[in-house]
């Protein structure tokens, strides 16, 4: 199944990342820069009026919509082995992440701040969608995407090959800023409102929370996946 890629900025990270295109809708008068590209790839382009091209197309669209082939997720075992002479890795393991706003989030986050990969589980989770690669802004084309039938199981065999497993909890003792990085690392992230499972949390190596002094009592899965993102490339140094 193929994706639609809506907006200037995610379609030129498609064309600056060459991923295949199997077609380019613009709107006329609009996005001549990256008309010229398109053209030199001998992309099929439908021109629309800017009344056709709403009619067809909605949301922000800023008058340029790319199809490309649906993206191609990892294997767990296709993805450690890319990464095995890698010192230290870090991958997000999402658990409930339903919203394509969240996820886009996410990747934007994770691909500025040196998550290695991203683990996304088969079932109950968002698929990657073009409103996901739009508010990914781009970030989607350079991060890697694991897909998991198991999100328990993937952490055995995490462990196995040596990955600690941080969850994350709103009322747990350790402090988002006391994780160790000194090992490749796999952070768990919850859904807002319900948070990690009570599986997942058992099968943590330890579990960490961002204090709060305000009256609400939970954040957002993107944002509290920054938080913890930046907090890790902080103490990496980088």
């Amino acid at each position: 199944m193929s994706v639609l890629i809506y907006g200037k900025n995610p379609c030129k990270e498609i064309l600056l990342s060459e991923k295949p295109i199997i077609k380019a809708y613009l709107e006329k008068d609009q996005n001549s820069d990256l008309h010229s590209i398109l053209t030199k790839k001998s992309t099929d382009i439908t021109m629309l009026s800017k009344a056709d091209f709403n009619l067809r197309f909605t949301g922000n669209h800023q008058g340029i919509v790319i199809e490309v082939a649906e993206y191609h997720l990892l294997t767990l075992d296709e993805a450690t082995k890319k990464h095995e002479k890698l010192k230290n890795p870090t991958y997000l393991m999402l658990d409930g992440i339903t919203d394509p706003h969240n996820l886009g989030a996410i990747i934007r986050s994770a691909e500025a701040g040196g998550i290695t990969a991203i683990i996304l589980p088969k079932n109950r989770s968002v698929g990657i969608t073009g409103t996901v690669a739009k508010v990914s802004s781009g970030a989607l084309e350079y991060m890697d995407l694991i897909e998991v039938v198991n999100l328990s199981q993937t952490i055995d065999k995490l462990k196995k090959i040596g990955f600690w497993i941080v969850g994350t909890e709103m009322n747990a003792p350790k402090k988002y800023t006391e994780i160790d990085v000194t090992t490749p690392l796999c952070i768990i992230i919850g859904s807002e409102g319900k948070g990690i499972s009570r599986l997942l949390k058992e099968k943590s190596d330890y579990l960490i929370s961002i204090p709060m002094v305000g009256h609400v009592n939970s954040l957002n899965a993107s944002v509290s996946a920054g938080i913890v993102i930046f907090e890790i490339l902080k103490q990496k140094g980088l």
